[in-house]
């Protein structure tokens, strides 16, 4: 990793609405941009043995998902001609409807950010350390796979 300290991905709680139109208002003034792509995980009312999950409840072995984030970051900017990224992933109790994760890349060309984002997105669900239990109406629980 080059001599970048990781940066703090994690945010307690649901991604607000508010910060996501905040993140790409602020893009704005970056003439050098043609292109933003945009992925917004939210959580999904799944039916996991005739039960409905009502939130997940995120957690992570913080320190070492920063650094693994960190170095998809590094790859992506190595692998694609992208301006800019943001990463941030949701710790705690998230509601059904809410946002956990909230990737946005920017770029000079469309076709590179479609790129770039899909390959972010796979990473960061293959290779960070972050886990969430599906939670039921009676607060019972199963581990959520990553897919």
């Amino acid at each position: 990793m080059k001599n970048k300290k990781p940066k703090n991905i994690f945010r307690e709680g649901p991604i607000s609405p508010e910060s996501i139109a905040e993140s790409i208002a602020k893009h704005q003034s970056k003439t050098t941009i043609g292109a933003h792509d945009i992925f917004l995980g939210q959580v999904r009312a799944d039916i996991i043995e005739d039960k409905e999950v009502r939130a997940i409840e995120y957690s992570a072995y913080e320190d070492m998902a920063m650094d693994v984030v960190h170095e998809i970051r590094e790859n992506t900017f190595e692998k694609f001609d992208i301006t800019c990224m943001h990463i941030y992933h949701s710790l705690g109790r998230v509601n059904v409807g809410e946002i956990c994760l909230f990737v946005f890349v920017s770029s000079p060309r469309r076709r590179t950010a479609f790129e770039a984002l899909e390959f972010v997105v796979e990473e960061i669900k293959a290779k960070a350390p972050v886990f969430g239990k599906e939670l039921f109406e009676d607060e019972s629980f199963v581990w959520k796979e990553n897919k």
